[in-house]
């Protein structure tokens, strides 16, 4: 084996950094673009498909609640099954829900299109992050992708409204969904090209103590904020669910502080000041 051939397999990407940085920001910018750029959209929605006040508002929290709930159960999804593995499923159920929600003719169809939008989303976003912690080894090089990375995202957030208001005044609230599955197919497409498999000859068992505590507590504190817009903090609806999501989060630590043998998220991890900020940005 040459020495060339040998480094080829070992790089985790087939096509040039560019391109592997290209597709990991605009996974990113989809990402968050989708939480934001439906918002303008609501009223166009509440009126074709009869939804009451309360539905309206899991159009926008279903999204987000499954995406940050369900994120750390996809990261270590992305470490055990590989990040283009993930990538791809990921943003294949994220086209398909997109799909879904842009032909739904029902308020039930689109809440649960949106659900599985945020699901596909948790599967894509710590693979991005992957993907780019693999792809660029030299410590200024990987500094600069996770800028552009943070960036991508940034300027997601930002375009998210504008965008949701010129394609639902200039198409239909429907293309706000619509318009997501071409552009997952090219993207599906460039990571299949451009990012190299993996191949594992054994597979780490999943911390499943820690993936229900996590996840669950996440989820729970989750909802428990989003429950403030409605109710008040002093409620009962809002102090149940973010007290249980805390104390989930605290016997989540305590699990992977001293009892998990592979933990989902080593604690080491957050000593490292690059992996702190990008987590935060995700």
């Amino acid at each position: 084996m040459t020495t060339d051939s040998a480094t080829q397999r070992a790089r985790p990407h087939t096509g040039p950094a560019w391109l592997v940085l290209a597709l990991a920001c605009a996974c990113q910018f989809m990402v968050i673009l989708d939480s934001s750029i439906v918002n303008v959209a609501l009223p166009s929605v509440r009126e074709d498909l009869g939804f009451t006040p309360t539905g309206l508002a899991w159009v926008v929290n279903g999204y987000l609640l499954t995406f940050a709930g369900l994120m750390l159960l996809g990261g270590r999804a992305a470490d055990l099954y590989g990040p283009r593995r993930m990538l791809v499923a990921g943003m294949f159920l994220f086209s398909a829900s997109s799909l879904a929600g842009g032909l739904a003719t029902a308020p039930e169809v689109l809440v649960a299109a949106r659900l599985a939008q945020g699901i596909g989303a948790a599967m894509m976003a710590p693979a991005t992050l992957a993907v780019i912690n693999t792809s660029f080894t030299e410590p200024t090089a990987r500094a600069k992708a996770f800028g552009a990375w943070s960036a991508a995202g940034g300027v997601g957030g930002l375009v998210g409204a504008v965008a949701g208001g010129a394609i639902t005044t200039g198409l239909s609230w429907r293309w706000v969904f619509l318009i997501n599955v071409p552009i997952g197919a090219v993207l599906i497409v460039a990571a299949m090209m451009s990012l190299a498999g993996t191949r594992r000859n054994g597979r780490e068992p999943l911390d499943l103590t820690g993936a229900v505590t996590g996840t669950a507590g996440l989820a729970a504190l989750i909802y428990g904020v989003m429950q403030s817009a409605d109710h008040g903090w002093s409620s009962g609806l809002v102090l149940g669910p973010v007290v249980a999501g805390v104390l989930l989060l605290v016997v989540f630590t305590a699990v992977e502080a001293r009892f998990a043998a592979q933990p989902m998220v080593p604690l080491r991890l957050f000593k490292i000041r690059g992996w702190r900020s990008a987590t935060a940005c995700c």
